[in-house]
């Protein structure tokens, strides 16, 4: 781009001291010179990103299929991928893969809401009113030191071997990051731009919608991205505890009935998920926070 000099008045001009030609500078044009060689180049970073995201995993699966087929570690030890392949056709064909999924996906839908609805009402609350932060702070912060696999025995006699306790857990799980990261959010808002909204006669509620909550965006999505990880990872436990269905039913009764390639079939269903939601959750950032920078190296 070429830099734009507004001109004096004549007067002035005239005025102006002469410097000699040796001392003058010349503009520079910093113009991208070839914006299609530019273009390209973001093409290729894009697709090449994609490449290595899929190729890193596939040639995993390559080297584990091959490692044993060769013999080199027991099908009884680590099923191979064709295997864990056929025991996902028998799975489908037997009807248990349709109905354990959704059930699964249930769990962790209802235990990601309430948790982490609950997570982000306390974490306002705490972040914009001291007295949120004296009642609930120092309590929520004491027990989410405590892993919520102890929990199971104590949600187990409050709530029962039924959908309670595994509902009670998942929510457990996902309440905690997502009142962590909205209240440090909430906390960590510039106190300048609160002052400035004041100057300008914004209101608490004003100040609240249009300065606190947008600016600490990014934290609760963060949050939010955390939960859905926690509550996965509760469900692998939730569903270890008396259940009759859904994924970990699958994985359970497998192991009852000595079939390593079902459970690994299983456990896949659960990275797959993971990967699945990370995704998603990608995708609501990049809507919710157009204007974040994507910051790199290369």
């Amino acid at each position: 781009m070429s830099v734009l000099v507004a001109q004096a008045p004549r007067a002035e001009v005239d005025a102006a001291p002469r410097y000699p030609a040796s001392r003058r500078v010349d503009l520079i044009d910093l113009s991208p010179r070839d914006r299609g060689l530019v273009r390209i180049r973001g093409r290729i970073r894009f697709w090449g990103g994609w490449i290595l995201r899929i190729g890193v995993p596939i040639s995993i699966v390559i080297v584990w299929q091959l490692v044993v087929s060769q013999g080199i570690v027991s099908e009884d030890q680590l099923p191979s991928p064709r295997t864990i392949g056929e025991a996902y056709q028998y799975l489908w064909e037997i009807g248990s893969l349709q109905d354990a999924l959704p059930v699964s996906l249930r769990r962790a839908a209802q235990g990601l809401l309430l948790g982490g609805g609950l997570g982000l009402i306390l974490g306002i609350f705490a972040g914009l009113w001291k007295i949120g932060e004296e009642i609930f702070d120092a309590t929520l912060q004491m027990i989410r030191t405590v892993p919520f696999i102890a929990l199971v025995p104590l949600f187990v006699t409050w709530f029962g071997i039924e959908e309670s306790s595994k509902l009670a857990l998942i929510t457990a799980a996902s309440l905690f990051p997502m009142y962590l990261n909205t209240y440090h959010a909430v906390k960590g808002v510039d106190v300048k731009l609160i002052e400035a909204g004041k100057s300008y006669g914004l209101s608490g509620l004003q100040i609240a919608t249009r300065i606190i909550f947008p600016t600490a965006l990014p934290g609760i999505l963060t949050g939010l991205r955390f939960s859905a990880g926690f509550a996965l990872l509760s469900l692998v436990l939730a569903e270890q505890v008396n259940t009759t269905e859904g994924i970990g039913y699958l994985v359970m009764n497998a192991q009852n009935n000595q079939r390593p390639d079902i459970v690994l079939a299983g456990i896949w269903i659960y990275a797959v998920l993971g990967i699945l939601i990370d995704f998603v959750m990608r995708g609501v950032e990049r809507v919710a926070l157009p204007w974040r920078a994507r910051v790199g190296i290369g």
